[in-house]
């Protein structure tokens, strides 16, 4: 479990419990985890994180209805900036959503607009967001994949809990060469903070230095299986980890979620690029 399990601020969040679906528009619904709670507890000070980046959410069940009372539909893409105070609690993301179903606007900008203002007061920082035809949606395309798959190396798995240690000795037995790789791994399951429900992932590693041990890299994103973060906090954690043993030059983490309630999220975290490429896995 996280060190801030038993915070206050999670306290009063709706994750975990009973609620009602309100199918009128509703913005007072969306609430607010501060990001501070997971990095103060890895030393990140707010004014000089060690990397750029954003949230990028989609929502695939967003419907409203159109002045004559038909319903629209629409998937939508949500960025977030890394700099925001506050993420948003993804349970109150959906209830939020499903507040629009019942309610009419005149356009696709009306609601674009009102997502806009309301997602940006509760993140504390600019939100943008793109609403897509269900048959037009770029995001939704799947790239050829050309990244190194680290899943199937034959190694025998004892750690699921968290342990950071585990990439104490990941540099290369006498690598001395600079190499730039490209790597995925679609082993990844952590829980959620407060539900303990399973979150499962792909995730990207870009990284230049010295060359990382493929084995001690996989062994280490096992060992998430049964920690329980929010799904930023994880990113963070292993860029973190990754920057603080490997001793690497650059280096960006970038992991798809597998989507819950109608939402994926999906945090990238980089030195060297500020906004997340448009990549999406059979799995979303």
């Amino acid at each position: 479990m996280s060190t801030y399990t038993n915070a206050k601020e999670l306290s009063k969040l709706t994750l975990g419990k009973v609620t009602d679906y309100c199918s009128q528009y509703s913005p007072a619904l969306l609430q607010a985890v501060p990001r501070s709670l997971n990095r103060d507890n890895l030393g990140l000070a707010t004014e000089n994180i060690p990397f750029n980046g954003e949230d990028v959410w989609y929502g695939y069940e967003l419907s409203w209805l159109n002045d004559k009372g038909k319903p629209v539909v629409a998937v939508a893409e949500f960025t977030f900036p890394c700099t925001s105070p506050n993420i948003v609690e993804s349970k109150s993301f959906k209830l939020y959503l499903n507040s629009f179903n019942q309610t009419k606007f005149s356009s696709w900008q009306s609601v674009e607009s009102a997502l806009i203002k309301d997602l940006s007061a509760t993140a504390g920082a600019n939100a943008k967001v793109k609403l897509f035809s269900v048959n037009n949606c770029p995001a939704l395309q799947i790239p050829v994949e050309n990244a190194v798959c680290i899943d199937d190396l034959d190694i025998e798995i004892n750690q699921y809990q968290l342990a950071p240690e585990l990439l104490e000795n990941a540099l290369k037995e006498n690598a001395e060469e600079e190499v730039t790789e490209y790597l995925v791994c679609h082993l990844l399951k952590s829980n959620c903070l407060i539900t303990n429900q399973p979150d499962w992932a792909s995730i990207y590693i870009t990284y230049s230095g010295k060359q990382i041990c493929h084995a001690a890299l996989l062994k280490y994103l096992i060992s998430f299986r049964q920690h329980n973060e929010f799904h930023e906090q994880c990113v963070e954690r292993i860029f973190c980890d990754i920057q603080h043993y490997c001793q690497v030059e650059s280096l960006t983490v970038f992991a798809r979620y597998t989507r819950r309630g109608g939402l994926d999220i999906n945090p990238f975290r980089s030195t060297e690029q500020k906004n997340a490429p448009s990549l999406r896995t059979l799995r979303q």
